[in-house]
């Protein structure tokens, strides 16, 4: 007689993310739901510049307690959104921060011309031209040139001091991170990080230059972070009171 052979169960294909769209107080929200083997309990976030949901859920959760635990819950969600607002302000009169420094847009009604800050009776000012339409991509296109600018010199000068050298920095509008840093000396970086005050621009730069030496999050990387920029907890703490709202401009 042949033992009986035993066969591994197969794995179970994770089930595909469920999206729907969510309506909180007539504010339309795109929802991910997604099945998790491990997880016990639901969850529910708001994605970064509260433009989106995601819910993780135990695997074979009924759809009715999936809605009743949305229902239960739009008093929350309602209160954590109501911090980002629809309405952009990208236009004549309204305001933009860079490093840290709130200016007033001002729309030249020229179709031609360069975005530049100028300053008006001591106050600072974002000076836009082209097409109504056309302000808050220009302003974006603007922020993208000032984050490169500041963003490359930081690196380097980081980089010199730890003597690692940097392969290539880019500038990309992620949401899930600020910036990262690949094994190859490849440095990327949100340029909405141009909006925060300098010293919060500093850390982002020091940040990924330590990973260039240190490729993890361990105690060696923050003691080398914190060598490079001194004020890395204040930093980490602005970007986590603030760092959504900065999220949430959208220059469409």
């Amino acid at each position: 007689m042949f033992p009986l052979l035993k066969t591994r169960p197969k794995a179970r294909k994770p089930a595909p993310p469920e999206t729907r769209t969510l309506d909180v107080a007539g504010r339309l929200m795109p929802l991910t739901i997604k099945q998790h083997d491990q997880a016990t309990r639901i969850t529910l976030r708001i994605e970064p510049g509260g433009r989106a949901l995601k819910m993780t859920v135990p695997r074979g959760l009924a759809a009715r307690e999936v809605n009743a635990f949305l229902d239960r819950h739009q008093g929350w969600l309602l209160t954590k959104l109501a911090k980002f607002s629809a309405d952009t302000g990208l236009s004549d009169g309204g305001r933009i921060l860079l490093r840290g420094v709130s200016h007033r847009i001002e729309h030249t009604g020229s179709l031609r011309g360069l975005t530049e800050v100028i300053s008006v009776d001591g106050s600072p000012v974002l000076r836009v031209s082209g097409l109504p339409e056309h302000v808050g991509r220009r302003i974006a296109a603007f922020l993208k040139k000032e984050a490169r600018a500041d963003l490359e010199r930081l690196a380097a000068m980081h980089a010199a001091r730890i003597r690692a050298p940097i392969r290539s920095i880019s500038m990309k509008d992620t949401r899930s991170r600020w910036g990262s840093c690949s094994s190859e000396g490849n440095l990327s970086f949100s340029w909405r990080i141009v909006m925060a005050p300098p010293s919060v621009i500093d850390y982002l730069a020091a940040h990924e230059v330590a990973h260039l030496k240190e490729m993890n999050h361990g105690p060696r990387f923050w003691a080398l972070c914190k060598t490079l920029c001194p004020g890395t907890e204040e930093a980490k703490s602005w970007l986590k009171r603030h760092g959504s709202q900065l999220h949430a401009i959208d220059f469409d």
